[in-house]
C-alpha cells in the first residue's frame, strides 16, 4: 500500500495540535477568573472565594500540566516531518517561538508553582500577585504563538536571500497585518472557554448541593464575565479579524463567507449548503450587501468571488469545509451570547439557581467553546491551503521528503494512543475533583 507522506505528515500535525489546543484555551481563560476571585477572597476575607481559589486552581494546575505535555510535541514535529518548512522559513519561525520560551513560559510556569504551593507560605498579596502573573503569563504565551501563525498568514519583515526567508525587521514580522486582529479574537475565545468550563463545574455544585455557595458565586461570576466576552468576540475582536481577511486573504475570505462570483453589494450568506467542483452554494439565503459593507464599510463595495480569483491564477483552499467550519463558528458564537445572556436575566429575575434545567444545559456546554476554538483553526489553516506560508511556501513543498509514510502513520498511531491515554486521564482526575467539591478551609486559615 502506497502512503502519502505528506498527507500523513499534515494529518499528524493536525491531529496533535487539535489536541493540544483543547487545553491553552481552559488555561487562560481560568487563570483571568481566578485572578478575580483571589482578589476577592484576598480584599474582603471571603471564605468563599478563597475555596473557590482552591478548587479551581487545582483544576488550572491539571490543564496546565497536560498542556505543556501535548505542546512539546509540535514543535519537534517542524524538524521531523517539516524539515523543508525549517529550512526555508526557520529564521524568522524561530523568533516568536523563542520569545514564547523565555518570556512567556517560564513566567507561567513559576509563578503557577509559587500559586499553587504557596498559599499560607507567602503574603496573600504574593498569593494574588502570583496568579495574576499566571494570567499574564499565559496571555503573553498564547501572544507569540500567534505572532508565530500570523507571520505564515500575512508574512512581512522579510526578505528572500539564497532561496531562504530571512529576517530584517524583528518588530514588522511580529506586528504583521494579521497579528493584532488574529490575537484578539483568539484570546476572546479564551476567555470564553474558561468562563463556560466554570459556569458548567459551578452549575453542577449547585445541581448536587456540594459546596453551593462557592457554586453560586462564581457561577454568578463566570455567567457575567462569559456574556461580556461573548458579545466580545462577534463585536468589535470577530468584525475586524473578519474584515482584517477580507483585505490581506480575498481567496480564504470568499471561501468562508461562500461568495462563488465576486460582486458589488455582495450579500451575506445566512444559510447555504456548499459543494465543490465546481464550488456552488446551493439554497443560498443572504442579505443583499451586507457582506460588502461589513468587509469594506460600504454596502457598493466589490468583493471578489472564487471563481474570480482562480481566473486571476490565485489558488483557493478548499470551500466546502472552510464555509462549514466558518458558518459553525459563527452558529456558536451567537449560542454562547443567547445562553448566557439568559443566565444573566435569570439572575436578575433570582431564579437561576433553581432553574434545572438551565443549570444542566451549562453543564453540558462546556466543551462547545473548545470545538469553537478548534473551528476557527481549522479555518485560518484550511482557508490559507495550498500555501503554508502565504503567497511564498506551498506545503508540499515545505514536508520532509526523506521520511516514508511508514514512519509517519507509526507515529500517528503511538501519539494517538498517548494522546487518548492523556486525555482518559484528565478527563478522569478532573470529575473526580469535581464530584468532591471544595474542601473546607483549615481552622487557621479561616482565621
Amino acid at each position: 500500500m502506497d502512503l502519502d507522506p505528506l498527507f500523513l505528515s499534515r494529518l499528524q500535525f493536525a491531529l496533535t495540535i487539535g489536541f493540544h489546543f483543547l487545553f491553552p484555551p481552559l488555561s487562560i481563560g481560568l487563570a483571568w477568573l481566578l485572578v478575580w476571585i483571589e482578589w476577592h477572597g484576598w480584599r474582603r476575607g471571603d471564605e468563599d472565594y478563597v475555596r473557590a481559589g482552591k478548587f479551581f486552581g487545582k483544576i488550572l494546575g491539571l490543564t496546565f500540566a497536560v498542556g505543556v505535555a501535548t505542546g512539546i510535541v509540535m514543535e519537534f514535529q517542524f524538524g521531523t516531518n517539516w524539515a523543508e518548512y525549517s529550512k526555508y522559513v526557520g529564521d524568522i519561525f524561530g523568533a516568536p517561538l523563542a520569545a514564547e520560551a523565555i518570556f512567556a513560559f517560564f513566567l507561567e510556569s513559576t509563578f503557577l508553582g509559587l500559586y499553587l504551593f504557596g498559599r499560607n507560605r507567602v503574603s496573600k498579596g504574593m498569593h494574588w500577585f502570583s496568579i495574576l502573573m499566571v494570567a499574564v503569563g499565559s496571555t503573553l504565551s498564547a501572544f507569540w504563538i500567534i505572532v508565530a501563525n500570523s507571520w505564515q498568514q500575512t508574512p512581512a519583515g522579510y526578505e528572500i536571500r539564497n532561496g531562504r526567508a530571512e529576517l530584517t525587521d524583528f518588530w514588522a514580522a511580529t506586528f504583521n497585518p494579521s497579528t493584532a486582529d488574529r490575537f484578539l479574537h483568539t484570546f476572546v475565545g479564551c476567555l470564553i472557554a474558561g468562563a463556560f468550563l466554570m459556569a458548567g463545574i459551578s452549575a453542577y455544585l449547585v445541581l448536587k448541593n456540594r459546596g453551593t455557595q462557592v457554586g453560586r458565586k462564581t457561577l454568578k461570576i463566570s455567567l457575567i464575565f462569559g456574556l461580556v466576552v461573548s458579545v466580545l468576540a462577534l463585536f468589535p475582536t470577530g468584525d475586524h479579524h473578519a474584515k482584517q481577511v477580507a483585505r490581506t486573504q480575498p481567496e480564504k475570505f470568499a471561501a468562508m463567507e461562500g461568495l462563488i462570483h465576486g460582486q458589488i453589494r455582495a450579500p451575506l450568506a445566512v444559510f447555504g449548503i456548499p459543494s465543490e467542483g465546481p464550488p456552488e452554494l446551493k439554497f443560498k439565503i443572504g442579505i443583499p450587501g451586507l457582506l460588502s459593507l461589513m468587509a469594506f464599510g460600504d454596502a457598493d463595495a466589490h468583493v471578489p468571488g472564487i471563481e474570480d480569483l482562480r481566473e486571476a491564477g490565485r489558488p483557493t483552499p478548499p470551500f466546502v469545509i472552510t464555509f462549514i467550519c466558518f458558518h459553525t463558528m459563527v452558529g456558536l458564537g451567537t449560542l454562547f451570547i443567547a445562553l448566557t445572556a439568559l443566565g444573566v436575566f435569570l439572575l436578575y429575575r433570582r431564579k437561576l439557581f433553581e432553574t434545572r434545567w438551565y443549570l444542566k444545559l451549562l453543564l453540558w456546554a462546556i466543551p462547545l467553546p473548545l470545538i469553537a476554538c478548534e473551528l476557527g483553526w481549522i479555518v485560518a489553516e484550511v482557508g490559507r491551503q495550498p500555501w503554508v506560508v502565504y503567497r511564498i511556501l506551498k506545503t508540499k513543498d515545505a514536508y520532509s521528503a526523506n521520511v516514508t509514510g511508514g514512519e509517519v502513520l507509526f507515529s500517528i498511531i503511538m501519539f494517538g494512543l498517548i494522546y487518548l491515554l492523556l486525555g482518559v486521564l484528565y478527563v478522569f482526575i478532573m470529575a473526580r475533583s469535581i464530584k468532591r467539591g471544595p474542601t473546607a478551609l483549615p481552622v487557621k486559615e479561616v482565621r
